[in-house]
This record gives structure tokens, C-alpha cells and sequence, in this order.
């Protein structure tokens, strides 16, 4: 068992950090696309 937690701790922090790389991308395109609605 405890052969197995430090695996699924650092699987379950692999998923937080891919999870907040998404959200942070998503900014980026939401204020992309922010910034060319307040071009036009």
C-alpha cells in the first residue's frame, strides 16, 4: 500500500497541474479573443 501512494499523489498532482495548463490556456484565448472584439 504504501508502495502505491506516492504514485497516485504525484498522478493526482500531474492532473491539477494539466488541469490548471487548460484553464490557463483558455484565459488565453478568451482574452485573445477579447482583444479582437475590442479591435473591431
Amino acid at each position: 500500500m504504501g508502495d502505491k501512494s506516492p504514485k497516485s499523489t504525484s498522478k493526482n498532482a500531474a492532473q491539477k497541474k494539466a488541469k490548471n495548463d487548460g484553464s490557463t490556456a483558455k484565459k488565453a484565448a478568451d482574452s485573445a479573443k477579447q482583444a479582437d472584439k475590442n479591435k473591431k
